[in-house]
């Protein structure tokens, strides 16, 4: 099967919103790794300093969209930008009421006072994660994206397990305090096994196109490579909670890095995100391209691969910029270059000279 990359293509479907979530969370995971284990000795205030940043960005982003939205009362009849709007509003709400718990957990483990109970830390996400049953509804209804409320509403009993462990008001062991968890995740494997399936049968499917093939692939092994490492990393963690390995918590989280990495990876393929997010009202390719035309000479590639049997394995590199007025093919077949060039037309003309 034919292996392509389109450049254009990839960067039109990156959504930089979940990449820089991603991000944070992968570099925040790390150095609270590192800081549990006592490698680094940095204060918590520093350790979330990744998770300041992204609250700092969507703080800005909501500001700036609001004041794009209220000065221009004509953008709010463009399509479908009133519901944007209204859901960038409902994004904030929710990671102001996460940025609050950030706070009191931060404050919670530098201070370590007793009378500041983790069951009080937990408020906001309680607050949340009701919410967000509402908010899936909603968000179904109107067709928007809705991970933070999906993995918010369905952790709700996580997130009460984990407050009342944390006080002392239970002892039970942790790996009944993760039960929660590992529903989700027998769901989530199911899903897991569902994608892959589906993908194997449209992959022998005639009906179907090489590029929807290929991005179905793509997807079951993204999601496959995200959910076992979590799984992975859970037993790892409950492991080392109880007692029953003693390991540290950077191995213990390697499995955690890699499924953020995956997401990061897999962001560049998502759906693209809220156009009111800064006051862009675009898709953020044409947005960044508008902002740096010189990015659209290298941003009109496509990589193609292919290999048949007997032959050697053929590769070309097209070129299309928007502002060309020509295009080059290079193919190699068989050990014969053949190069189909534009050639300009000269009519013949005939000069007589005199003698």
């Amino acid at each position: 099967m034919p292996f392509e990359v389109n450049v254009k293509n990839l960067f039109q479907d990156f959504n930089p919103s979940k990449f820089i979530v991603y991000a944070c969370l992968l570099i925040f995971c790390l150095l609270f790794s590192l800081r549990l284990d006592g490698i680094i000795l940095w204060s918590f205030w520093i350790i979330f300093l990744p998770l300041w940043i992204w609250k700092a960005l969507v703080i800005v982003g909501a500001i700036t969209g609001s004041l794009t939205f209220w000065r221009n009362p004509q953008y709010r009849i463009e399509g479908d930008l009133y519901t944007q709007y209204k859901a960038m509003i409902i994004a904030a709400g929710l990671q102001l009421l996460l940025l609050m718990f950030e706070v009191l957990a931060c404050d919670k483990l530098y201070s370590d006072r007793p009378q500041m109970w983790w069951s009080l830390v937990f408020i906001p996400l309680f607050c949340i994660s009701v919410a967000s049953i509402g908010l899936c509804v909603w968000a179904l209804k109107h067709g928007r994206t809705f991970e933070l409320e999906l993995f918010c509403s369905v952790n709700i009993l996580q997130f009460i397990f984990l407050a009342l462990r944390l006080d002392n008001f239970i002892t039970w062991r942790w790996v009944i305090v993760f039960i929660p968890v590992w529903i989700v995740m027998c769901v989530a494997l199911v899903g897991v096994i569902y994608a892959i399936i589906l993908a194997i049968i449209l992959m022998m499917s005639s009906d179907m196109g090489p590029e929807q093939r290929r991005g179905n692939v793509f997807s079951a092994v993204g999601y496959t490579c995200v959910v076992a490492p979590l799984l992975v990393f859970e037993i790892l963690l409950v492991n080392k909670l109880d007692g029953i390995q003693e390991m540290l918590f950077v191995a213990a989280s390697l499995p955690l890095f890699v499924s953020l990495f995956v997401l990061m990876m897999m962001s560049f393929g998502a759906r693209t995100g809220n156009q009111w997010w800064f006051g862009i009202r675009k898709e953020f390719c044409p947005w960044i391209l508008g902002v740096f035309p010189i990015l659209q000479e290298y941003g009109n590639i496509t990589y193609k691969a292919q290999s048949r049997n007997g032959d050697p394995e053929d590769s070309s590199i097209t070129e299309r910029t928007n502002k060309s007025k020509y295009s080059t093919t290079h193919t190699k077949r068989r050990g014969q270059l053949v190069d189909d060039l534009p050639r300009t037309v000269v009519p013949i003309m005939s000069i007589d000279l005199p003698d």
